[in-house]
């Protein structure tokens, strides 16, 4: 008898670059039509495995808690896991009643939290990972432009709570970068030099190594610049 081969789902995602997949939704805050109600704005998409789970549970008060200080940087936020509705809002109450994590208490999470009973939102966006869960979503953060094109993609397994000063720090540095033409180092945060390009010609880098320009060289491909702290947080605040 022959043997029958049982594939692998092909687990897809969008790549960075991509313009965000879209999809209407029900959340916890009413129907959404994803990513262009956001238009004009950054926002991350980010998902979690199940409702009433403790690092969920951390995680969500933790992003409820920064919630001001994103939307202050021009970023909302979307959640989604595969629970329904009515789990997600008794979950959201629990966590506003009776939960408290890192200082934070009486929480309330006013950003939308998709229902994807179906998954189908969280296969478009290759959050179900099958070498990890195929019942669950995996922890991934998308953050997508106000043009609706996926700038930076981070993914974290089940068991591994996010660094949200990570994910403000990136908003951050996404949005340096677009404003100023410039990269940023490791590390970076505002008020640290940042990266100029490498120079597109011979004569361009010698000009860099000879002190021509407004920069700090240590060979004609790595060159930095200083960059005014409030000089960056102002042109990137609410853009």
């Amino acid at each position: 008898m022959e043997e029958v081969t049982v594939q692998e789902p092909v687990v897809s995602m969008p790549r960075i670059g991509d313009k965000a997949p879209s999809f209407k939704a029900i959340t916890t805050q009413g129907d959404i039509n994803f990513p262009e109600d956001y238009s004009g704005r950054w926002v991350i998409l980010f998902s979690h495995p199940a409702d009433f789970t403790p690092v969920c549970s951390s995680e969500f008060i933790t992003f409820a808690s920064m919630e001001d200080q994103f939307k202050e940087a021009g970023c909302d936020l979307v959640g989604l896991s595969i629970d329904g509705l009515y789990s997600h809002i008794a979950w959201l109450r629990t966590i506003k009643e009776k939960l408290s994590y890192n200082g934070h208490t009486n929480v309330e999470v006013n950003f939308p939290l998709i229902e994807d009973i179906t998954m189908n939102i969280a296969k478009q966006y290759g959050m179900i990972q099958p070498g990890e869960d195929t019942t669950k979503a995996v922890r991934a953060v998308f953050f997508i432009d106000p043009k609706g094109m996926i700038r930076t993609i981070i993914y974290y397994p089940l068991s591994l709570g996010r660094n949200f000063d990570e994910l403000y720090r990136v908003l951050q540095a996404l949005k340096t970068a677009d404003e100023f033409g410039v990269a940023t180092p490791a590390d970076w945060r505002p008020g640290d030099d940042v990266i100029v390009g490498p120079a597109g010609s011979c004569g361009a880098a010698k000009d860099r190594m000879d002190g021509k320009e407004d920069m700090t060289c240590q060979d004609w491909f790595f060159c930095s610049k200083k960059m005014d702290k409030d000089k960056v947080l102002k042109a990137i605040a609410k853009k």
